[in-house]
């Protein structure tokens, strides 16, 4: 009966369970504890989702009950998920969260970010085996729904867990030195009913695992690490990864048809079925020194690439129009170095960001397609840079990245230069605006404040932010690991609904 059971829930929803399989991204699924009742860990294959049921007396004193989803992991990591208790009622110190324990048993040394049935959200911890539980006095708590994101950090023997309500940035819920654990630990999902007699279930999606690249890791140094093709829903923030490896790819264009994404790598463009597969190199010809800047023109006609042409000035990367079939590219910008950004939506010309002689800064030009002179649209200041050039689906705009108040902030203008606004005002270092083919939407990446604003370093913690248009509020719709390579070019489905993105983890 079990059996079948097991095999029905596969067929009706595409889930899997966890008892002696993998589980998603998780090897190990148990009860710590020896609760009366036993738990379940269940991994939705569509959404990428899990949904753990577990009882338990409690995770407190010397001694825990719960269900635990978890890997084996050593060194230093960032764990990211959101949580939502499932039902009404229950204890309102039922738990779930991220945990990290020594081993496996009851008593065991352990810390934990820490999501309760009544919104209450706080590490707590046991320092030593058998030793009572601890939490410190800095606590939040979630809105009345219970969701909460939630992340564990480890550096060293450092934790730190944050916290955010839907929306808006994480923040510090506390810190602490752990020097009992050891290298090697046990990391991942519990859920508790704090309740042996009852089952509590909770539901928990973009979960991810990210391994950050050590303190004296050197850009460029060729070992890179593991890489994530995504994609995500803005309007419920789900995020589904397609396609993973080993190594280094960025910046996905959505191909016209909606049903292929482009992207770059080791030097040439590659396309791939947004459910996921695998990739297949598209013919850019001699091309095979492709960057990042890449992008489609609005009738899903042409391609343009930045490609490196050696023994030029400053890497030599020039700016190349080609069919969206593949071909060979027709030279746009004799100068170097030139990085495409955006087309205009009559298919003419293109938009870019380029340093030129007599200069040290970069500024944006148009050039038509067919030839002609370039057109510097910004002049900027010393110790100034701008990016990330697009423009508004219906031309009326340019927007793009510039740092002239003082840290990178999101600005656009008239597509002739003139009329510069500002429209993000806050600590955070923005970059890579891109607008909705619908032109009602904008999303771009932020960096920390701790950021040198000119640059956009890749393998750090960000956010994914978005904003109308027009300007307003910007809020979060994922925190990831990444930058540099992302979200570079636009990423917007054909519909308007879904964008992709590239995220980082792992070291060879």
């Amino acid at each position: 009966m079990k059996n079948i059971l097991f095999i029905i829930g596969i067929l009706f929803s595409g889930s899997l369970l966890s008892q002696g399989t993998k589980t998603g991204i998780f090897q190990h699924a148990a009860d710590i504890g020896n609760p009366f009742l036993k738990g379940t860990a269940i991994y939705n294959l569509g959404d990428q989702s899990y949904t753990l049921r577990g009882s338990g007396y409690n995770i407190w004193f010397g001694r825990d009950e719960f269900h635990y989803l978890f890997n084996e992991i050593e060194g230093d990591f960032i764990l990211t998920a959101e949580f939502e208790f499932t039902g009404e009622g229950g204890n309102a110190h039922r738990k779930t969260g991220w945990m990290v324990r020594k081993d496996d048993a009851d008593n065991s040394p352990h810390i934990s970010a820490v999501l309760h049935g009544d919104g209450l959200t706080v590490m707590q911890w046991r320092l030593l085996k058998g030793a009572f539980m601890r939490d410190p006095e800095d606590e939040m708590f979630a809105p009345k729904s219970g969701y909460r994101v939630l992340r564990l950090e480890r550096t060293g023997n450092l934790f730190t867990m944050l916290a955010a309500n839907p929306g808006e940035p994480l923040q510090i819920i506390g810190t602490k030195l752990m020097d009992n654990l050891g290298g090697k630990v046990l990391a991942g999902l519990f859920v508790c009913a704090h309740d042996s007699s009852a089952i509590e279930e909770v539901r928990i999606w973009n979960v991810r695992i990210d391994k950050p690249v050590p303190s004296d890791y050197k850009q460029g140094s060729g070992d890179y690490p593991g890489c994530r093709l995504e994609v995500m829903n803005i309007f419920d923030g789900k995020r589904k990864v397609v396609w993973e490896k080993q190594g280094r790819f960025e910046a996905p264009n959505w191909m016209p048809d909606g049903k292929k994404l482009l992207f770059n790598m080791d030097g040439f463009l590659w396309t791939i079925p947004v459910e996921g597969g695998e990739p297949e190199k598209l013919n850019t010809d001699f091309a095979d020194r492709n960057n990042n800047d890449h992008g489609i023109s609005f009738d899903g006609k042409l391609l343009a690439i930045s490609h490196q042409r050696q023994g030029m000035p400053g890497g030599g990367s020039s700016v190349y129009v080609l069919p969206l079939t593949g071909g060979t590219p027709q030279l746009i910008t004799e100068k170097t170095p030139s990085y495409w950004h955006g087309w205009s939506p009559d298919n003419k010309s293109v938009i870019y960001v380029a340093m030129r002689e007599g200069s040290n800064t970069y500024n944006i030009y148009r050039k038509s397609i067919k030839g002609g002179e370039e057109v510097a649209l910004t002049e900027t200041r010393p110790g100034e840079h701008v990016d990330g050039c697009e423009y508004s689906p219906d031309g009326k705009y340019i927007y793009y990245n510039g740092s002239s108040s003082g840290t990178m902030q999101i600005w656009r203008m008239k597509p002739d230069g003139s009329q510069k606004e500002q429209l993000t005002f806050d600590e955070y270092n923005d970059w890579f605006p891109h607008i909705s083919p619908d032109g009602k939407w904008l999303v771009f990446l932020s960096y920390p404040p701790d950021i040198e604003p000119n640059s956009h370093p890749s393998y750090k913690k960000v956010m994914l932010r978005i904003m109308p248009a027009s300007g307003g509020a910007p809020r979060v719709i994922a925190y990831l690991y990444g930058g540099q390579g992302t979200i570079n070019v636009p990423s917007w489905s054909p519909d308007s609904k879904n964008i992709a993105f590239v995220s980082n983890s792992g070291i060879k």
